[in-house]
């Protein structure tokens, strides 16, 4: 019975060890994402080695393993995008994910090796990549103020995108001139106007002119007249 429990014991030291609860760490595709992983370092005796990998910790070293240090400078490295940006001796061992993309997305195991029978730390950690978010530019607002009336002010505002629309000239609106462009009694004078005809000054001169020699033509004929009726 007892050397059944100590080998139950002993197993369970054995697949278990000093393992951290999984944590999550998201990043964009084409950000450098930082996977976390410390340990404590008191003395120089402390400073111990350790490895990453891109499996779950396993009970001894790492599955698929990208990164060995040995606790004073980095001894393997299996790709140039995953480094040890940290103070290896104060315990830093977090790992830099640089210019990530999707597929970097999985589970990496920190394995810190501690003297001691199954004492390694072993912490799994879950990177989640995602596509990088797209931002759209927002619309602007322009205000533009008009030569307010005598006693009234005006101020119009509205919101346009970010360019002007080019209007040519034989698209471009006509602006009525006047107090009132758009009224009807403003309507009936305009027509009225363009109905009455206006008679120039050199118009006049010839009607004038026309007159006279009527009148004339006229009293010579009375003349004449008087005249047969005389003889």
């Amino acid at each position: 019975m007892l050397s059944y429990v100590c080998v139950n014991w002993i197993l369970l030291l054995l697949f278990a060890g000093t393992t951290v609860s999984d944590s999550v760490v998201t990043g964009e595709v084409g950000q450098n994402v930082t996977v976390p992983c410390y340990y404590k370092v008191q003395a120089e005796h402390d400073i111990t080695s350790m490895c990453w990998g891109q499996e779950k910790c396993p009970p001894s070293k790492c599955k698929r393993p990208i990164i060995w240090t040995d606790g004073h400078k980095v001894t393997d490295q299996y790709g140039s995008r995953y480094m040890l940006k940290g103070n290896l001796q104060r315990g830093d061992v977090s790992l830099t994910i640089v210019n990530a993309q999707i597929a970097d997305s999985g589970t990496y195991c920190c394995r810190v090796e501690l003297p001691g029978l199954f004492n390694d730390q072993r912490t799994n950690h879950r990177v989640v990549i995602k596509k990088a978010r797209i931002t759209t530019a927002s619309p602007h607002t322009y205000t533009t103020e008009q030569t307010p009336a005598p006693g009234s002010t005006s101020e119009s505002s509205f919101t346009v995108p970010g360019t002007w629309p080019s209007v040519s000239p034989s698209e471009a609106p006509q602006t009525a001139s006047g107090p009132c462009p758009d009224s009807p009694d403003c309507l009936d004078v305009t027509a009225n106007l363009q109905n009455t005809s206006v008679l120039l000054p050199s118009q006049q001169y010839s009607e004038n002119g026309l007159y006279i020699g009527i009148g004339s033509c006229a009293v010579l004929l009375v003349i004449l007249i008087l005249a047969l009726y005389l003889t």
